[in-house]
């Protein structure tokens, strides 16, 4: 039974039926997943990553070619099986363990901001016309002038930098989102989200949105580390990444090892990174990396961990992610995943999304926030936040960070001081 032969019963089924529908020679790790409702990892069919320095030593075992690949990126070589290769990705890849020890070749894995890791948790929820931001646009002095932030994800959607006042100056590549459909295609706008949430925290910091993800199902790890590299040479301050995988055996991606690598020749540079909506311990990269800042999502109160964060000692820090308020399409929108399979909803430019694809530029934001008052690097000002945020850790949450905690002087004092007693601005301690 193939979940294409019917509709999905699962978000996902729905999630993953995207990916192996748009992107050519994707595959889903075990073969019966469907039947499972279990994936362990998506990969591309017939191809696998090794290091430069192993590409012979590889070929002496495998049987395979150097395939000439978009990333071009030096360190990391992509290979492809010869069309009568009868063996399947498990097997070739423990034939190379077994031989040359465990992540000298790894498959082709395929990063998403769609299915079951560093989507939105929910599908885009209406908001009646008119609605602010929430977490709302910062007042305060630290406000990311000067700041660079980079945005790898769907594109900017034409016409949001002038429609929403907290976007202006807003630069990108832009993405059509409906893609010659009367509705509004699943994950569209989820760039422009992302960049609204980055200047409701910093409302002056220079952002770029990429069109990292052209095909919003996916990207395969090969051509995806270019676009990372990129935003480093671009001279990015911070690159919000919210996108991510789990791996073959939980080793670390091995592209973006290599670009981690590159990043010694970008000390200052922060890259934060969502850590996924499983409600899994399982790590997520490149969020799992130590070198990048891992961000989890807290509930709507902002007072627990939300329901569909992933968490874990890897997880560096967690912020608001559920049920925040920002900038999207104007349109109908046909609901893709159980159980609203169907359900058409209206949005005028703002919509209600959940996900730690959301908690992520929460805590970008900051970071730019941080930069402008201090004159603090990007990894500097993280490494300060993160020490805050480890000084009001929650109980079964771990280190926690909210918005308006950027500015210096506020360091000092219980978030509580702030609030006045205004729940609507701050709910981690008044509500």
């Amino acid at each position: 039974m193939s979940v294409n032969d019917h509709e999905p019963r699962t978000r996902l089924q729905a999630q993953i039926r995207l990916i192996l529908e748009q992107l050519e020679g994707a595959a889903a790790w075990p073969p019966d997943w469907a039947e499972l409702n279990y994936v362990d990892y998506l990969y591309r069919e017939g191809h696998f990553l090794v290091r430069d320095a192993d590409v012979e030593r590889v070929q002496r075992i495998l049987s395979s070619e150097l395939v000439d690949h978009e990333s071009n990126l030096r360190g990391v070589s992509l290979l492809r099986l010869p069309d009568e290769e009868e063996r399947n990705i498990e097997e070739v890849c423990t034939a190379v363990d077994q031989a040359l020890g465990e992540g000298v070749v790894t498959p082709d894995h395929i990063f998403y901001i769609c299915a079951t890791g560093s989507c939105p948790a929910t599908e885009p929820e209406e908001v009646p016309a008119g609605s602010p931001p929430d977490p709302g646009v910062s007042t305060e002095r630290c406000d990311g002038h000067g700041v660079l932030v980079s945005v790898l994800d769907s594109g900017l959607l034409a016409g949001a930098s002038t429609q929403h006042t907290w976007m202006a100056g807003v630069t990108g590549q832009l993405e059509d989102p409906f893609e010659g459909t009367p509705y509004i295609q699943p994950y569209a706008g989820h760039g422009t989200f992302v960049a609204g949430v980055v200047r409701a925290m910093a409302p002056r910091a220079d952002i770029q949105v990429s069109r990292t993800f052209e095909l919003r199902s996916g990207k395969f790890e090969s051509s995806l580390v270019k676009d990372v590299s990129d935003a480093l040479k671009a001279g990015a301050d911070i690159i919000s990444l919210d996108f991510g995988t789990n791996t073959r055996k939980d080793i670390a991606s091995l592209g973006l090892d290599v670009v981690g690598e590159q990043m010694r020749n970008y000390p200052g540079v922060a890259l934060v990174a969502a850590a996924g909506n499983d409600s899994s311990r399982r790590p997520f990269w490149p969020a799992a990396f130590p070198w990048a800042v891992g961000v989890g999502a807290l509930s709507a109160n902002w007072r627990s961990r939300a329901y569909f964060s992933n968490y874990g000692p890897w997880v560096d820090v967690f912020a608001p992610g559920e049920g925040l308020v920002n900038a999207y399409a104007t349109g109908q929108y046909m609901c893709t995943e159980p159980p609203n399979v169907g359900q058409v909803r209206t949005f005028d430019g703002m919509c209600r999304w959940s996900g730690t694809s959301f908690s992520t530029p929460v805590v970008s934001g900051l970071i730019a926030a941080r930069m402008s008052e201090t004159g603090e690097t990007g990894t500097q000002a993280a490494a300060a936040l993160l020490a805050q945020a480890q000084t009001q850790a929650m109980p079964g949450v771990g280190p926690v960070i909210f918005p308006g905690q950027a500015c210096r002087d506020r360091h000092d004092h219980r978030h509580r001081d702030h609030c006045h007693g205004d729940s609507h601005h701050c709910r981690c301690c008044c509500r």
